[in-house]
């Protein structure tokens, strides 16, 4: 099991553009994905879920990846944090 804390950086936080890339991403592998935030837990393959976080500009969330390519899907979706979800 992988699990990684990030922050969203861009000015917008995690709305409804780069939800559904994250969802996007997160189905191209097997794994299990899981982002929390404030008590919050869900499932990251599900663009309910990851609008329901609410996420706005500095916000902390636990991404958590369980699986046989937990090292392939947290890498490329971390990225896609980090790169402040290509809006920067």
């Amino acid at each position: 099991m992988i699990e990684k804390e990030v922050k969203i950086i861009n000015n917008a936080g995690l709305h409804t553009r780069p939800a559904a890339t994250i969802v996007k991403l997160a189905a191209q592998f097997k794994s299990e994905f899981f982002i929390n935030k404030d008590g919050l837990h869900i499932n990251g393959k599900s663009i309910i879920g990851v609008m329901t976080l609410a996420a706005e500009k500095g916000s902390s969330l636990i991404l958590t990846f369980e699986g046989p390519d937990e090292e392939e899907a947290s890498k490329e979706i971390l990225a896609y944090f980090e790169r402040g979800f290509d809006e920067m």
